[in-house]
């Protein structure tokens, strides 16, 4: 068979292993690679190749080399835990920073226990138990789960489609994942166990330096609007896919769903009273892709109304300079995330004037012909009014650099999931958004989902650079998740998904969406009538009357 590897070609006999492969053909890699891509599918180190193929090697740098060193260290601590801690239930919750946040459901977490936890993980390691890939029957890793106590999976599998699919086995443990593992334990030294109260962040490398694990990077607000959202998890009795499930099969999700909305109203008018309170002249809101921002903006602009005050809404992207003149990304694309697209010191200029009681004029951008409009319009704030920017650079401090900061206002907001597949496989809040957007595109902007995946991994590049580093500084946090929005996206993702051919280098993304929606029942008629009009989720599947 004939392997291309880095624009060199070998003939090699088949079968071989990827690792094998890698070692004869890109030896510089042996150390660094997690897998290969073949096409849009990730290979795993040590699965057997036997024919003709290109392969790429997936390293940290990548994003899937980083969720393959993630899967396999996960079970890393969920053994530790299984021997240190028998009996104890781990719930994996959400990314902090580098990390990974997670909870032991019967015990908090205190300094002792989590040095104990790494001192076994660290002995784990050391063995280099290997990670062994099964097929197993559903039927049989139901009868597995509910002998070992692990109920919220039994309950998950009952809603898998399909009746047999891959169980790695570790250790006298067995487990499940969504993707690539590495072949050992041994390959998962990089790593920290750090507890934060009431739980504890398993530290992971960055990019950057993936021989050593990042510092703790602390998002105190962030933490409190999962935490947050975590409690009304536990009140509306929706942690897991599952009981999502079971209320769509019991008929239960309308009412669930008026539930959901009416916390986002109760929400949205408590960052309206506190901007009230504050006497803020100029409201910035900010987010990364696909959280709602506008229509967000425009349901606080209601808000404000109802307290007596006159917003006046102006979106951000009206001061993108011309296309023609956005600074270019290393592959010759415009780079549409980065601050110097906007016309800074014009924004600036707009919003200084405005603050100081002067007419301006304002630009319109025309995204048909990415320019900006030759005509723009007059606004002046009067006393009782208040401007409220949205766009994703609405927290970059050089947008609000010479303003009186007691006239001014900031919220952040971001879809932030706490709905899992079960305790140990979460739902990536970056996953969810990406429903979101593959929906919103093809529904309105014209674009294939093939098209939006292939543009989400700059996306991320800029919502790292420009977007997550301001959260924090935000004075109001707005959660846009909806706990019941993934059954009402799959009705419109999936099978825009499962067009998508495996040859397309796209592929392995959107199969990654699609396991995900696999274990979601779809919503039903009656309850996609109960979606108010003015939802957040209608900025994504339409209906929203906000936008006539």
């Amino acid at each position: 068979m004939k392997i291309t590897m880095l624009n060199r070609t070998f003939d090699f006999p088949a079968p071989a292993t990827v690792a094998e492969i890698i070692a004869a053909m890109a030896p510089e890699y042996q150390r660094t690679a997690l897998g290969c891509f073949c096409g849009g599918q990730a290979l795993e180190l040590n699965e057997t190749v036997s024919r003709d193929c290109v392969l790429h090697p997936i390293t940290f740098q990548n994003e899937e080399g980083r969720r393959i060193y993630e899967r396999s260290l996960r079970f890393v601590l969920l053994l530790a835990v299984e021997r240190v801690l028998p009996g104890t239930h781990v719930r994996i919750e959400h990314s902090i920073g580098y990390g990974v946040y997670m909870r032991l459901l019967e015990r908090d977490v205190d300094e002792d226990t989590a040095a104990a936890l790494q001192a076994e993980m660290e002995k784990i390691v050391a063995e280099n138990l290997p990670f062994i890939r099964e097929t197993w029957s559903r039927k049989r890793a139901m009868d597995y789960f509910s002998e070992t106590n692990h109920a919220d999976k039994t309950r998950l599998l009952a809603y898998r489609p399909y009746d047999y699919f891959p169980i790695y086995l570790c250790g006298g443990m067995a487990e499940y994942f969504y993707g690539a593992m590495l072949p050992s334990t041994g390959y998962v030294s990089a790593f920290r166990l750090l507890p934060h109260a009431p739980g504890m962040v398993l530290q992971m490398p960055s990019p950057a330096d993936p021989d050593h694990p990042a510092p703790l990077i602390h998002r105190p607000r962030i933490l409190e609007v999962f935490a947050q959202s975590n409690r009304w998890c536990d009140i509306l009795g929706c942690l897991n896919a599952a009981d999502l499930n079971d209320m769509i099969v019991q008929g239960k999700l309308p009412d669930f769903i008026r539930v959901n909305e009416a916390l986002h109203d109760q929400s949205i008018s408590d960052i309206a009273q506190g901007i009230a309170r504050r006497h803020a002249r100029a409201v910035f809101v900010a987010g990364p892709s696909s959280s709602g921002k506008t229509t967000f903006s425009n349901r606080l602009c209601i808000h404000l109304r109802v307290l007596g005050l006159r917003p006046v809404l102006v979106s951000l992207d009206d001061f993108y300079l011309d296309r023609d003149l956005l600074p270019l990304e290393a592959d010759g694309l415009p780079d549409l995330e980065a601050l110097s697209a906007l016309d800074v010191p014009l924004l600036r200029a707009c919003v200084s004037g405005l603050l100081e009681g002067k007419e301006v004029s304002m630009p319109r951008f025309d995204f048909t012909s990415s320019k900006r409009c030759p005509e723009g319009y007059p606004l002046q704030l009067m006393d009782d009014q208040i401007l409220v920017m949205e766009g994703i650079h609405a927290l970059n401090p050089a947008l609000h650099e010479g303003f009186d900061p007691r006239l001014l206002c900031k919220v952040y907001i971001s879809e932030l999931t706490c709905l899992n597949l079960d305790h140990h496989n979460r739902i990536r809040t970056t996953d969810a958004r990406l429903l979101r957007r593959v929906v919103r595109d093809h529904q309105f902007r014209a674009t294939l989902p093939e098209e939006t995946l292939t543009m989400w991994p700059s996306v991320r590049r800029g919502e790292e650079k420009w977007i997550f580093p301001f959260q924090e500084q935000a004075d109001f946090l707005f959660n846009s998740a909806l706990h019941y929005e993934l059954p009402v996206l799959k009705r419109y993702a999936y099978d825009l998904l499962s067009g998508i051919p495996p040859e397309n280098p796209v592929y392995l993304s959107a199969r990654r969406l699609m396991k995900i929606l696999n274990y979601i029942l779809p919503a039903t008629d009656e309850a996609m009538a109960d979606i108010p009009p003015l939802s957040l989720l209608r900025e994504f599947i339409g209906g929203c009357t906000l936008y006539r």
